[in-house]
């Protein structure tokens, strides 16, 4: 028998949603409930790390969508964008790289009108969650954090080739790009602890499922936000077959991510009222910014077939002997290529130099990657990711129906504006340059996909037949100030016109951050659940 009632609930179980519902069951004199509609995190492909290879592709752990046809890609492609569904959400089969973005990223927030928001306002709340085993005595890194961040256990000696090149192409070494200074390239840091995973599951959560205060219920699925005189009492969700309402003391948080936020806004009513007409959803309050504003990182990728099949991971006997041996070394020791995250390394450059920062990403995966590694090829090689960060192309998520299971429809709107598609092209030019570069020498064997980087027009084909997702969406429940109608949401999280209900998620962030997404969750789930506890 499930209670009905508790002072907090929390909508999704993820990288925030999990933060917030370990703080706030922090304090024993309040109930939480963390509703989540994936399963539980026991599985292998999670805490072994090398299983993101598995479940990406597959939809394992995953809400496996496709985007609408995207007019910037040849024959309207549609993106895949896998999102976690599990506790942990995305943290749960992501890569696993602790990167932050760039300090110009959140002065920037707290520019556009978001109090509390800037760097130096925030950077205590990324140490509040990190412990970090290398920075143990640095200013801009914490060691008694529950999220364990680390040097990767095993990484490929071909990360040596790539770092090389990086610096023969005037990319620095850098010892920490979370630090004073992004750009530069390195070996990357990752969640992992004792060469598992460490996703916000296994650090907030499991550690804490014996807090009597705190009830997880997970394959429950959200149909809407109960509204009483623009005030949210609770929800109903869809449990084991049955409609079951949730009550609410004190708030709702909404933390269903950048696809899901939106769209169980737009289920509760709250939304743009011409689109809630067209789904035939009564209008509760009209928020015209619900699902606007989508941002997310493009990518194009490079891929080399290796001479050298050790070191890299492949399709082949030797491929498959180095596997098994690896599920021994991790079975037995939590060692060996299982602890790979296989995007083993990262460089950030910046190329315009009127950015106030990096404006691509580098990542560097020993192992052929084609097609988000739904695609596989026999022998081995090497690929590199150049992500755009700071896209100008800006997209949507709307309820499909009124029906809460249906997916919604997503429009990254890729390459809609065409600067988008000229500097992603300068991105690619210098990671072929670096595949090319004198290191690889040894190793080099014939693109998977020829590419001329002379070629301007290849390229931007390339990019236009095979670019797609590096899988950080955000933006669509925006952060902003009163003058901004398109803001859902003010600088404590509180969804405007609303009591009582707050979105703590990727989804509040107003401009895409110049890194991955998951450590900024993070970091949105420390400050949103000290926002609710200042209340």
């Amino acid at each position: 028998m499930i209670t009905t009632e508790f002072d907090y609930i929390v909508i999704g179980g993820g990288s925030a949603g999990g933060v917030v519902a370990s703080r706030l069951s922090e304090d024993a004199n309040i109930s939480v409930c963390l509703i989540e509609a994936g399963k539980t995190d026991n599985s292998v492909f999670i805490h072994a790390p090398a299983g993101v290879a598995a479940m990406v592709p597959n939809g394992i752990h995953s809400w496996h969508y496709d985007t609408v046809p995207q007019e910037g890609f040849k024959d309207g492609r549609k993106s895949f964008q896998p999102r976690g569904k599990t506790l942990g959400g995305s943290s749960s089969i992501n890569a696993m790289m602790y990167i932050r973005g760039n300090q110009w990223d959140y002065d920037n927030w707290a520019a556009l009108g978001n109090e509390g928001w800037s760097f130096d306002e925030v950077l205590p709340y990324f140490k509040k969650a990190e412990h970090n085993e290398t920075f143990t005595h640095d200013p801009y890194h914490g060691t008694s954090g529950p999220l364990n961040v680390t040097e990767l256990k095993k990484p490929s000696p071909f990360n040596d080739l790539f770092l090389e090149a990086c610096q023969l192409n005037g990319i620095p070494y850098n010892r920490d790009i979370n630090g004073e200074q992004q750009v530069g390239c390195r070996l990357n840091q990752v969640t992992q602890k004792n060469g598992e995973r460490c996703s916000t599951a296994k650090a907030y959560i499991t550690p804490n499922l014996n807090r009597a205060n705190l009830t997880v219920i997970t394959q429950a699925h959200v149909k809407r936000i109960i509204l009483k005189d623009n005030t949210a009492t609770g929800i109903s969700v869809l449990h084991k077959g049955r409609s079951i309402d949730i009550h609410a003391r004190k708030e709702v948080i909404l933390s269903a991510g950048a696809y899901g936020s939106p769209q169980i806004l737009e289920l509760s009513g709250i939304g743009s009222k011409h689109h809630l007409k067209r789904l035939g959803i009564p209008l509760q309050h009209e928020l015209p910014g619900v699902g606007e504003n989508l941002q997310d990182h493009i990518t194009a990728v490079p891929v080399y077939r290796s001479k050298r099949k050790s070191g890299t991971f492949g399709v082949s006997v030797q491929g498959g002997l180095d596997i098994l041996k690896g599920m021994s070394d991790w079975s037995r020791k939590r060692d060996g290529i299982i602890t790979s995250n296989f995007a083993e390394s990262v460089a950030f450059v910046q190329m315009d130099p009127d950015e106030p920062g990096a404006d691509i990403e580098f990542e560097f995966l020993p192992g052929i990657v084609d097609d988000h590694a739904r695609k596989q090829h026999l022998g081995h090689g090497y690929c590199l990711h150049a992500t755009l960060l700071r896209p100008k192309s800006i997209g949507s998520v709307h309820c499909k129906s009124a029906d809460p299971l249906e997916p919604p429809l997503i429009d990254p709107n890729f390459f809609n504006n065409e600067e988008d598609l000229d500097r992603l092209v300068k991105g690619l030019q210098l990671a072929l340059e670096i595949l090319e570069s004198k290191p690889f020498d040894a190793v080099k064997g014939k693109m998977l996909h020829q590419l001329d980087r002379h070629n301007l027009q290849q390229l931007k084909d390339y990019c236009r037949e095979r670019a797609d997702t590096e899988y950080h969406p955000v933006g669509t429940c925006k952060m902003g100030p009163d003058s901004d109608p398109m803001a859902v949401v003010d600088a404590r999280l509180r969804v405007k016109g609303i009591n009582a209900l707050r979105v703590i998620d990727a989804s509040i962030m107003p401009s895409l951050i110049s890194g991955n997404t998951n450590a900024p969750s993070i970091l949105i789930g420390e400050k949103g659940a000290d926002l609710i506890r200042q209340a």
